[in-house]
């Protein structure tokens, strides 16, 4: 997409909201991770891999990430500048909340951290994704896969995620109620928060639904 309607000052907005959204993903899956009420779907892959290797799960997000990048080859996607940071910024986002926040005991506690992280993992899709710098390597994965093999969008996103959480479940992540709340929950926040984060410019199309290529 050009970037023309977006130069000068919307550009450092559009910055702004980038790895804002990038770092409240973070911060919001770390909430998640500390309610311990089960992960979303990359993360149950991510406390997998991470226990395998010996690394905190946020690094452990960085590694998978830049795995799931190189996938991106084949199927002939081209990464933009928020692809490329999503690797990074949310990783050392999870692992620098999970350092500061402490898991609660109560179960009241553990759920009020769960809603709180699912609403804000919804705001920062939305908030990430309209600034169009360019999807995570997670959402490419998913577009190429559906340009490649000709299946919907939502076949091939419930096989990917289907998936992971069968590889992170079989590595030692954790699942459960969380899990299914946020699968239930994500889509429609982000696509909430699409809205109320897009950036209207002349002649371009409003952001897209959360999971395509901005």
């Amino acid at each position: 997409m050009p970037l023309a309607p977006y130069r000068g000052r919307r550009l450092p907005r559009r910055l702004v909201q980038l790895y804002a959204g990038l770092a409240l993903y973070g911060a919001s899956s770390a909430l998640i991770i500390r309610g311990n009420l089960g992960l979303e779907p990359w993360n149950v892959l991510g406390q997998g891999v991470g226990d395998l290797l010996g690394l905190p799960i946020g690094t452990a997000s960085i590694v998978i990430g830049a795995a799931v990048l190189l996938l991106w080859i084949p199927l002939r996607q081209r990464p933009g500048l928020g692809t490329v940071s999503n690797v990074f910024v949310v990783g050392l986002a999870i692992d620098a909340t999970t350092a500061a926040v402490p898991g609660p005991h109560s179960l009241a506690a553990r759920v009020c951290l769960l809603a709180a992280g699912i609403v804000l993992n919804g705001a920062a899709t939305g908030l990430y994704l309209a600034a169009r710098f360019g999807a995570g390597p997670r959402d490419g994965l998913m577009t190429g896969l559906h340009q490649v093999t000709g299946r919907s969008v939502r076949l091939v996103r419930t096989a990917i995620e289907v998936a992971v959480v069968a590889a992170g479940f079989a590595l030692g992540g954790s699942l459960g109620v969380g899990t299914v709340a946020y699968a239930l929950a994500i889509g429609p926040l982000a696509q909430l928060f699409l809205r109320v984060f897009a950036l209207p410019a002349a002649g371009c199309r409003p952001p897209a639904v959360a999971g395509t290529t901005p």
